[in-house]
């Protein structure tokens, strides 16, 4: 049996549709909807979008989450409860001091309008540690980086250059197809 790496179950970017930075909010919700229901119909097998800088480059990825986080952004500043976790800060704790800060303060259409022009840039910075892994890293990795960051996929990189994404289902399916293969 095969060592299997990380470029063994990456989808290439070539497979996503991608989005332009310098595009609003409000096309980015739009194209993430569209997705959602080829995504739902089989006819489109991802829910996410990459995002192409004026080069054509790959940046980064967008999904339905990170246009919600936008939508509030008070909460970044505070902290995310899954990285407040790690020191056994608990959103059940979190949520009664969330709510003394106002979050929660205008109605949806307000904050959809005040967010709709906002520039799909501000949701692209440099991957945080453990968001990419090399496309030669092992597979033992790569579930390493899945489990503890609590990410979805994670982009796949060649050097500086990202070339894929390595979706948590595919990782899911190669470890029952391998758990099937010593069954006791």
């Amino acid at each position: 049996m095969k060592n299997k790496i990380v470029r063994d179950l990456m989808v290439p970017i070539s497979e996503y549709e991608t989005i332009s930075i310098e595009s609003n909010l409000y096309e980015a919700a739009l194209a993430l909807d569209k997705a959602q229901k080829a995504y739902e119909q089989g006819m489109y097998p991802h829910k996410i979008l990459l995002i192409s800088d004026e080069n054509g480059e790959i940046v980064g990825k967008i999904s339905q989450l990170d246009v919600l986080r936008v939508l509030e952004p008070k909460g970044k500043k505070i902290c995310d409860s899954k990285t407040l976790s790690r020191f056994g800060v608990s959103s059940r704790y979190l949520k009664p001091m969330l709510s003394q800060c106002e979050f929660w303060d205008k109605p949806l259409i307000d904050i959809c309008r005040s967010a709709s022009r906002l520039n799909v840039k501000i949701l692209v910075c440099a991957p945080a540690e453990g968001e990419s892994v090399p496309e030669d890293a092992s597979l033992s990795e790569a579930i390493h980086q899945l489990a503890l960051e609590h990410h979805q996929s994670l982009l796949v990189t060649r050097g500086k250059k990202i070339v894929g994404i390595l979706r948590q289902t595919y990782m899911f399916k190669e470890v029952v197809e391998t758990l099937a293969v010593y069954e006791l």
